[in-house]
């Protein structure tokens, strides 16, 4: 990695120099000269500046667990923006670590194909009570008991303060310290892996967190006032000087694949990055991701809201040319106004639309904001009901359960677990979870005064806004496990058991037999719809579906034989409120 601290020697990078010790590097170029501060020798030596605004230091002064800093020329002293670990938060001196000192197990993980994915979204901190990497692993037999096949993880780079969504990480190559720090992490990863769970991680490259990025002070560069976005100035990736700007994003994705043994990453926001480069970052960056690892299964995902199906080409074989999946928020949205009649905000324009409805299921994207999507197979797309945004931007942070009737949620449920898209659990749907998921955050206090008077101003018209900087938004925002002996959500639990059995059993077959353009739909009532798959030459797969709380007649009689049924769906052509029928 050409960024950050690096041990060198004989003992573990034997290619890198001839002298044991830590090689130190920076990209600074508003800066003629930069030293190296080492904490605990109370030692500061000036740093060799290269060429293109690089700094260079290696020395034998220094080890793993040695703690340091940058001075800059006017004084200031910053942690490393490459740090791989900040015991003392965003603020404080950079730890060396080794990582060649970790002793992997998982050797013989090779991944899982991407048509056997159960995705989990969870955060690292709201999971458990501890909030820790070692307290996620506990809970990783619930897991696989459930049928999940694959966690993904929100942010864990660092941020200020104890607590936050993740998406105010400011030095993305360090996993939190609340958290477990880098260690923490890779325990969780080599506990996962040994009960057949992928590991998918969160990671954020359109912008930077408003407190602890020193960035600007050395390689102003490294933003650009020619492209705007909602959190400033965008990171420099098609400008001058730019290319050591998309190396670090590109070696961030590297490293958590290689050095963390990760499985996967999701690119958050993508639409969110100003790049106009004849080759965006994201495409480059997935082109060196699959160029580096071989031998193993890697996954890479995006959210991106504009679309751009191109991203998710496939080659002759049908693999992914750069990236797998897409999280498909149009799936979300027709099912949540479904179950709840929502028509405001994200869900404008699809309250009521049964066309719309049927098109998502059918062929993935229905909003003209992109590029059709239909010609992708379904595994292009991730399909969910609930998500950390879909919740957490609520005011109230309430759950889909919360704001839908019980029949309502089992139905789009169905829908959405049984699809041959890929599903996406968020964490406690699988029993229901009464605690709301709250935005919260831990920034000082000039910020934060700042952070809770935009969440009031986004929701005006409501009377009480939890505070996101309280410790008992966060607290309330975690799951209560022993809910889980409670009877009500027993029986969502084992609900969602069986229906993810089904799924393994009788889907996960059919998935590489079904190419894009093989989804057709029909609308028989407002609400209800009959789709279809087409899978190869053979069989077929049929959902048909009344998502509505009216009844409605003229479904076909279900061909083949039938997987899945919820609610009163008849075999005479009527459906009641909220019925479900899988056949194939």
């Amino acid at each position: 990695m050409p960024f950050g601290a690096e041990p060198v020697g004989p003992a573990s990078r034997p290619a890198l120099a001839a002298v044991e010790g830590v090689r130190f590097r920076l990209w600074a170029p508003a800066c003629d000269r930069v030293a190296l501060e080492l904490m605990d020798e109370a030692w500061t030596v000036p740093m060799t500046a290269l060429a293109d605004g690089w700094h260079e230091l290696v020395t034998n002064h220094a080890r793993a667990g040695s703690r340091y800093r940058f001075v800059l020329p006017g004084g200031a002293r910053v942690p490393d923006p490459a740090s791989r670990f900040q015991p003392d938060d965003v603020h404080g001196p950079s730890e060396v670590t080794d990582p060649a000192r970790w002793q992997w197990i998982d050797e013989d993980w090779k991944g899982r194909p991407w048509d056997e994915a159960v995705v989990y979204e969870l955060h690292i901190g709201a999971f458990t009570p501890e909030g820790t990497f070692a307290a996620a692993a506990g809970r990783l037999d619930h897991l696989a008991r459930l049928g999940v096949t694959a966690i993904q993880i929100m942010p864990v780079a660092d941020f200020p303060g104890k607590r936050n969504w993740g998406y105010d990480g400011v030095l993305p190559y360090a996993p939190d310290t609340s958290y477990g720090g880098p260690e923490g992490l890779k325990a969780l990863v080599q506990a996962a892996h040994g009960r057949g769970l992928m590991v998918l991680l969160d990671v954020v490259y359109n912008h930077f967190g408003p407190d602890g990025n020193y960035l600007s002070l050395y390689a102003p560069a490294f933003f650009t006032e020619r492209h705007k976005t909602p959190w400033g100035p965008a990171v420099n990736f098609d400008g001058p000087a730019s290319r050591p700007v998309r190396e670090f994003v590109i070696h961030n994705a590297l490293y958590w694949i290689e050095e963390f043994h990760l499985d996967g990453l999701r690119l958050d926001a993508v639409h969110a990055i100003a790049d106009d480069s004849p080759v965006p970052i994201a495409q480059e960056l997935a082109e060196r991701v699959r160029g580096a690892v071989r031998g193993r299964q890697v996954h890479l995902i995006l959210e991106n809201e504009k679309n751009q199906a191109k991203y998710l080409a496939r080659d002759a074989s049908g693999d992914p040319r750069w990236f797998t999946a897409q999280w498909n928020d149009d799936v979300h949205h027709v099912l949540h106004t479904a179950a709840t009649g929502e028509s405001q905000g994200y869900y404008a324009g699809l309250c009521g639309d049964t066309r719309k409805l049927g098109g998502a299921l059918a062929k993935g994207f229905v909003r003209h904001r992109g590029e059709p999507g239909g010609h992708l197979p379904p595994d292009a797309f991730i399909a969910f009901i609930q998500n950390h945004d879909q919740i957490g931007n609520r005011a109230q942070g309430e759950r889909l359960g919360h704001i839908a009737s019980c029949e309502a949620l089992r139905a789009v449920a169905a829908t959405c677990l049984l699809l041959p898209q890929i599903p996406m659990i968020f964490m406690g749907e699988e029993w229901s979870a009464a605690q709301p998921f709250l935005f919260f955050c831990d920034f000082g206090a000039d910020l934060a005064e700042a952070v809770r008077k935009g969440r009031r101003e986004e929701f005006s018209q409501t009377e009480c806004v939890p505070d996101p900087q309280a410790c008992e938004t966060f607290a309330e925002s975690k799951l209560r496990w022993e809910d889980l002996a409670r009877p009500e959500h027993a029986e969502w639990f084992e609900w969602y058991r069986r229906i993810l059995r089904v799924r393994r059993k009788s889907i996960v077959p059919l998935l590489p037999g079904i190419a894009g353009n093989a989804g057709r739909f029909d609308i028989v009532g407002d609400g209800a719809v009959v789709v279809h798959w087409r899978v190869g030459t053979g069989e077929g797969l049929t959902l048909a579906a009344n998502l509505s709380d009216a009844p409605v007649t003229g479904f076909p009689a279900a061909a083949g034989r039938i997987l899945w049924r919820e609610g009163d769906a008849g075999d005479d052509g009527g459906f009641g409120p909220w019925a479900v029928r899988w056949s194939r």
